[in-house]
C-alpha cells in the first residue's frame, strides 16, 4: 500500500495485549508511520470513556467506540449514531423477556457506561474501566449501544429476531452480544472518516481479531488479522500476522516500512 493514509486498529486482542497494554515496540512503530503523515486509528467495541485509558500514550487522531455509534476526529466528534429513551426502553423489555429478568446488561452513553453487574467489574478484571451501576428499571437516557449476557443460543437467536432493525455481534469470548443501530457500525464509521478526511478506504490498513471486525477488514484496502485472532476473521482477512502478545503489528508494520 504505497498510497497509505491510515492505520486502524481494534483494540482488544489487537493493540493491546493480554495484560491490556500496548507495547513500546508498537508504540514505537506507529510514531514513525505518524511522522510520514499516516493517521492512527481505533476502532472498538468499549465505550469512549473507557477505551480512552488504554490510549493515552497512542493519541490516536481517529476514535471510532461503542461499535461505531460514536467516531471522534481531532477531538470533534462526527457521527453519532444513537438510541432515544424509548427505543433504549423497548430493548432492555425484550432483553429481560427473552433472557430473564435478572439478565445483566451493560448501555453505553457519550458520558458513561452503564452495567447492572452481579460483581464489580474491577473485581474481575482490574484493567475494566469505570462503570455505573443501575437496575435499568428506571433507565431514562439515549444509549448508544446495548449488550446482553446470553447463554442460550436459542433466546440470542430470539432476540435478534426482535431487534431485526440493530446491529448485533457477538464478542467471542465470553457470552455477550452488542445491539446499536443498524447505522452504528464499524464500517459505517469507516466511511464517514474518509468523507471527513478526504480518504478512501482502499488507502486504510486495518487490524483486527473478533466477529465485529470481519466487515472492517473487508472494507478497508488491507485488511490483517492477529495471530490470534478467531478462524472466521483469519479467513478473510488479506494476511495473517503474529499475536497480540508476540508484537504481531510492530514486527509487521516494520517489515513494511523498510519495503
Amino acid at each position: 500500500m504505497n498510497d497509505l493514509k491510515m492505520l486502524l486498529f481494534d483494540l482488544d486482542g489487537t493493540l493491546l495485549r493480554s495484560d491490556k497494554t500496548i507495547s513500546e515496540n508498537t508504540l514505537h512503530s506507529l510514531r514513525r508511520y505518524r511522522e510520514k503523515g499516516v493517521l492512527i486509528g481505533v476502532s472498538t467495541s468499549r465505550s469512549e470513556q473507557n477505551a480512552l485509558g488504554f490510549t493515552e500514550k497512542l493519541r490516536p487522531e481517529v476514535l471510532i467506540t461503542s461499535g461505531g455509534a460514536l467516531v471522534k476526529y481531532n477531538d470533534e466528534y462526527i457521527y453519532r449514531a444513537e438510541f432515544s429513551v424509548e427505543e433504549t426502553r423497548r430493548i432492555i423489555g425484550l432483553a429481560r423477556d427473552v433472557c430473564g429478568c435478572d439478565c445483566e446488561m451493560t448501555a453505553d452513553t457519550v458520558e458513561a457506561h452503564y452495567w447492572n453487574y452481579k460483581v464489580e467489574p474491577k473485581k474481575q478484571d482490574k484493567s475494566w474501566g469505570d462503570s455505573i451501576y443501575t437496575d435499568f428499571d428506571d433507565f431514562n437516557q439515549n444509549t448508544l449501544k446495548i449488550c446482553v449476557e446470553i447463554f442460550d443460543e436459542n433466546a440470542a437467536k430470539r432476540l435478534r429476531e426482535l431487534l431485526k432493525d440493530c446491529d448485533c455481534a457477538r464478542f467471542s469470548d465470553g457470552y455477550w452480544y452488542k445491539f446499536t443501530r443498524k447505522t452504528a457500525t464499524k464500517e459505517k464509521a469507516i466511511s464517514v472518516v474518509c468523507s471527513v478526511c478526504g480518504i478512501g478506504t482502499e488507502q486504510i490498513m486495518a487490524f483486527g481479531d473478533d466477529y465485529s471486525d470481519i466487515g472492517m477488514l473487508e472494507l478497508c484496502g488491507k485488511g490483517v488479522a492477529m495471530g490470534n485472532a478467531i478462524d472466521e476473521v483469519r479467513e478473510r482477512a488479506d494476511i495473517v500476522i503474529g499475536s497480540n502478545d508476540d508484537d504481531g503489528i510492530a514486527e509487521y508494520l516494520n517489515m513494511c516500512y523498510t519495503k
